[in-house]
């Protein structure tokens, strides 16, 4: 397929820059099924996601091209270039293959965003495994649940976050092997029995190996996700959707050769995945990876030092950037920057406003799921911003939305969002829990749970959730998954939790509490309890807040209302509340 290269056009009020691909020309071209665009696949034939990542580019003109810069968060810099990656992830692979690992095992990683998760999530993926990358601030509970949930044979983690869970490993019969990466540490003592160092496995591992002949719909990643009954589910994505992370790359982030390229997003979420490193490293493009949390001085430090050009982050973290104020940014120089997106949760047109007065550049907004792989809907940098949009279905995308009866509706009329099945990126599976998957679809369209309208123009605007799944800071909160590690503290009789509006985070978790008799409110007790949720979860996902209250409103078939306790939180009508129990 041929991209032409225009000129970029105007967006509103707002400065802009050449060379894009232009949304336009290409947008009602592209056939998902016929595409032969940017892959090159394995030289046996199949497809496998790390080969178009790292060794196409590793045999050709960018071996010896910087693909990862890497800061750790005391200032350690370290530098790989595409073909370091591939000698040390064919070593991983073969790590792997010592230890029995198979085509379609799964293997989680629990580690922080040190260069090892990078070489291990590609080894993982060269010898034909389901790579689980983890939040790093997960909890032991949350760790177990996914562990359990996908039977893994093999965990991966650092020493500190090893220790965090080691309580749970026993309790997990499939896991056959844990490899501790010691980043060259002598540990005191061992975690767990039986565990593996990485160091000594990699120096003792050959560094020739020919990745397994993965097909393009063998399952390749699994990422968790919440919803608003049961344990998180995992969606399960194939080789195929570095396909449509190789090309949204081009056309939403405009990733071009010279461009060095921030992903702020920790793997253990779907964009850390898709958008930290598939989409980079397939388009050929060296990336910085910074090990740290949020600073606002040293991010801007970041962008001014590895002189990054593409820059991908959160709306909540623009908001922090903005609370921070408009001074900290005039001390750096931040000239190297020429498109800035964002993701996760909608972007306030106040935020596009303030970063084209601070940053001299307006935020590109996208949208797209853990389900979906990769971006679906986007303001492109070619497209007309219109602030507080999601923007435009990406081409070959066929997205709707449906009213009650499950036909489109006529524009700026609220419905639910959904998308014409299927598309490279779009998820295969829920693991093991195929009825669960099939309720996601309905007479060929994909149903995304979330609530829109579509303007005259073709703009998508986010109206809400059609759940009570809360997005808060970008990551999606099941609330079931809160209120059962509330009901494990001893003091707990009931718990309900909603999303409550936050301005920086879009929603905090909020629970609300009925005691056991003999428990008595009060600030200790409630400090007690969020500390015990923290611990078994994430500072992430506990509760921000707790409210004690006799009992919970509950239907008469004994389900907690929680879109109730959200209306009485917020002051909001309450609706219809016929089938609330009686007193």
């Amino acid at each position: 397929m041929d991209y032409k290269i225009i000129s970029k056009p105007s967006i509103g009020e707002f400065s802009v820059k050449p060379n894009l691909y232009n949304y336009k020309e290409i947008k009602n071209t592209l056939d998902w099924e016929n595409i032969q665009d940017g892959l090159d696949g394995l030289p046996n034939g199949g497809l496998n996601l790390a080969y178009e990542a790292i060794d196409r580019h590793a045999a050709g003109k960018n071996k010896n091209k910087v693909a990862l810069h890497w800061e750790s968060s005391d200032g350690i810099e370290e530098k790989y270039t595409f073909n370091d990656l591939k000698f040390l992830s064919d070593k991983f692979a073969n790590v792997l293959s010592e230890l029995g690992i198979l085509k379609g095992d799964r293997v989680f990683i629990f580690m922080e965003r040190i260069p090892e998760l990078y070489i291990a999530f590609l080894g993982i993926l060269k010898v034909g495994a389901i790579a689980g990358p983890l939040f790093s601030a997960f909890g032991p509970d949350p760790v177990k649940d996914r562990l359990e949930d996908s039977g893994a044979k093999l965990l991966i983690a650092t020493p500190t976050l090893l220790s965090r869970i080691k309580s749970i490993i026993k309790d997990l019969p499939a896991l056959q092997n844990v490899i501790v990466v010691t980043r060259g540490k002598e540990l005191v003592e061992e975690i767990v029995a039986g565990q593996i160092i990485y160091e000594k496995a990699m120096l003792s591992a050959t560094d020739l190996y020919a990745s397994i002949n993965t097909s393009e719909e063998d399952y390749s990643i699994m990422h968790y996700t919440s919803g608003t009954t049961g344990k998180p589910k995992g969606a399960v994505h194939a080789h195929k959707a570095a396909l449509q992370h190789l090309l949204t790359g081009r056309w939403a982030l405009d990733l071009q050769d010279s461009d060095i390229y921030w992903c702020t997003a920790d793997p253990g979420w779907v964009t850390g995945t898709s958008y930290g490193i598939s989409a980079p490293w397939t388009n050929g493009i060296t990336q910085v990876i910074y090990e740290g949390g949020f600073s606002a001085s040293k991010w801007y430090e970041i962008i001014e030092k590895y002189s990054v050009s593409v820059w991908y982050t959160a709306p909540t973290a623009i908001r922090m950037l903005m609370k921070a104020g408009d001074n900290i940014p005039q001390r750096y120089n931040l000239s190297s920057l020429r498109h800035i997106c964002s993701v996760g949760e909608p972007l306030n047109p106040e935020a596009i406003v303030w970063a084209e007065r601070v940053l001299g550049l307006p935020i590109h907004d996208n949208w797209w799921q853990t389900e979906t792989g990769a971006i679906l809907i986007a303001n492109y940098p070619s497209e007309e911003i219109r602030l507080g949009s999601m923007g435009k279905p990406i081409p070959g995308i066929n997205a709707s939305i449906l009213g009650e009866n499950g036909n489109p509706v006529d524009a700026n009329v609220e419905g639910d969002l959904a998308i014409k099945t299927t598309w490279p990126s779009m998820f295969r599976s829920y693991w093991q829990n195929e009825k669960m998957y099939n309720s996601k679809f309905k007479n060929g369209w994909y149903i995304t749970g979330d609530r829109a309208k579509v303007d005259e123009d073709g703009y998508f605007w986010f109206v809400g959730r059609a759940d009570d799944v809360i997005n808060t800071a970008g990551h999606l909160v099941g609330p079931f998954e809160v209120e059962s590690a509330l009901m494990e503290h001893p003091a707990v009789a009931e718990a309900g939790v909603i999303g409550k509006p936050d301005p920086i985070s879009m929603e905090i978790v909020k629970a609300f509490v009925s005691l056991h008799e003999g428990y008595e409110e009060s600030d200790s007790l409630r400090n007690e309890i969020m500390g015990f949720v923290r611990r078994k979860l994430s500072a992430a996902i506990a509760p921000r807040e707790i409210s004690f209250i006799d009992s919970l409103p509950k239907t008469r078939s004994g389900k907690i209302m929680r879109r109730l306790l959200k209306a009485r939180e917020l002051g909001l009508p309450e609706g219809d509340t016929s089938t609330l129990e009686d007193d």
